[in-house]
């Protein structure tokens, strides 16, 4: 059975007259009897009652009408999002964000895609690293990840999307929590607390900062995640240098203040060079426009944080 043969039934079973569906088809009417001829002698069926006066449905044909209309639909459906997901407008995605990246900007990354690609679906992994992501992509496991830059190895593809400044984080009953603004000098006698990953994108950064500074930090804990890390800075036990978007986090004993002198941090996406997926680099436009000057916008400032923490 041709769908061909299926869609010139159903016109005919539509409008019941050989000629209206000839026109609506465009095609000439012999070759449609033709066609549903055929179509009856394959099936061993008549489907057609034919008078001079009118053509009717048989009760094999009224069933095979439903059928048709039902098949021809899928069919039509199967065509277009075929072409859809060619195009990069449907399909699924597998995202792999950062810890504070999940609350700082999944927010806005979701909106986007959902305006934009209504029929695009996110499949997210949180508290992933820089490195975790690197190697999930090299795996194939995620197809873009939000990171922060760099990342080593070759055949990743980054794109910076926005910049963050670097702010200290303090107990709210430390020497400096009521001070609306601290240079980065003013740490070099204190405590830090840091991530215990050695290839913390943040740490590095840290680093970098304070020895530009002239001092290196005084690494007094590590913290597996954001949550232990603020508890432990909560607790007066050190201070913490951490991106921006760490005000989009909360912790009770907890205030940020702006630095001078310490710098900022990148935030970006990544996927693998030779990903030739459409979808990918659909989605990742779609996000990347939705950040839009975000690069080379600093984040406002507040006193407090503000959502749940996680892992940078």
């Amino acid at each position: 059975m041709e769908l061909r043969h299926l869609r010139y039934f159903a016109a005919v079973a539509e409008t019941c007259h050989f000629g209206q569906a000839a026109a609506l088809l465009h095609v000439a009417q012999p070759a449609l009897s033709y066609a549903i001829r055929q179509l009856e002698a394959e099936l061993d069926v008549t489907l057609l009652n034919r008078t001079t006066r009118q053509v009717s449905l048989t009760p094999s044909g009224h069933y095979l009408k439903g059928e048709a209309e039902r098949i021809l639909a899928d069919v039509d459906g199967c065509v277009e999002e075929v072409r859809r997901i060619a195009a990069g407008r449907s399909g699924l995605v597998r995202l792999g964000l950062t810890g504070i990246g999940a609350f700082s900007h999944l927010p806005r990354i979701a909106r986007a895609v959902k305006q934009q690609l209504p029929d695009v679906e996110l499949s997210i992994s949180a508290d992933m690293l820089t490195p975790v992501q690197r190697e999930a992509l090299e795996a194939g496991d995620i197809d873009l990840g939000l990171l922060r830059p760099p990342v080593a190895g070759d055949g990743i593809e980054v794109h910076t999307i926005d910049v963050e400044p670097l702010v200290l984080v303090v107990s709210s009953d430390h020497r400096l929590a009521t001070e609306p603004v601290v240079a980065l000098s003013d740490l070099r006698s204190e405590p830090f607390v840091m991530y215990d990953s050695r290839d913390s994108a943040v740490n590095d950064a840290v680093l970098r900062a304070c020895g530009s500074a002239g001092f290196a930090p005084q690494r007094a804990h590590d913290a597996s995640g954001t949550p232990v890390l603020l508890a432990l800075v909560a607790a007066g036990l050190g201070v913490a240098v951490l991106p921006g978007s760490v005000r989009s986090l909360s912790s009770a004993g907890v205030v940020v203040r702006d630095l001078t002198d310490a710098g900022s941090i990148e935030v970006a996406l990544a996927w693998r060079a030779d990903d030739d997926n459409p979808l990918v680099a659909t989605v990742s436009d779609v996000i990347t426009a939705a950040f839009g000057s975000a690069a080379t916008r600093r984040h406002d400032t507040a006193p407090e944080l503000s959502a749940q923490g996680a892992t940078s």
